[in-house]
């Protein structure tokens, strides 16, 4: 049993964590196994997050004054939370992926930016693509009306010298 010193210690620890996630993901563990776990936490921390079994209370209490408050209100049944202040897209699409492979693995609600979503919310979030994707796209983008332009340019002075090579050829420029 933890003496109540070291519980202060995983409180104020908590609560530091919490103040720092913008994203949060509540998920319950029930019966899963030590390799499952193993392999969350690796596939958790491939996402650049963090993971963390907690005490009901414990989290309740380091949430006050938090963003993550409302979500972590009322606990009930074993909980564990995800939470990075990075990208949430990658952690959704990671827990999302390993939840489907791993059954007893299951969402309860999650915390995006500062707002409380549900499973379904995290599963759209999930579905979305992740920064670099839209990075690349908006670049693409960016770069299409450039791109079009040099090659219409290419295209006249290509098309020119078409037709001037061809004149040569049928003798059109003697005068």
């Amino acid at each position: 049993m933890k003496k109540k010193s070291e519980k202060k210690k995983d409180l104020d620890a908590l609560k530091k964590e919490l103040e720092k996630s913008e994203n949060v993901f509540l998920a319950g563990y029930e019966k899963m196994t030590v390799e499952q776990d193993f392999e969350l936490r690796k596939t958790i921390r491939g996402a650049g997050a963090n993971y963390k079994v907690i005490k009901n209370r414990i989290a309740e209490k380091a949430a006050e004054g938090t963003q993550a408050a409302d979500l972590l209100k009322d606990l009930k049944g074993m909980c564990s939370l995800a939470y990075t202040s990075g990208d949430p897209v990658a952690l959704a699409k990671a827990l999302t992926t390993y939840a489907k492979a791993n059954p007893s693995f299951t969402f309860r609600a999650g915390m995006v930016q500062g707002r409380v979503v549900d499973v379904t919310g995290i599963q759209d979030l999930a579905s979305l693509p992740s920064k670099e994707e839209i990075y690349a796209k908006l670049l693409f983008l960016i770069q299409a009306p450039a791109q079009r332009l040099v090659t219409a340019v290419n295209g006249v002075g290509r098309n020119l010298a078409v037709v001037v090579d061809q004149g040569v050829k049928e003798n059109k420029f003697k005068g």
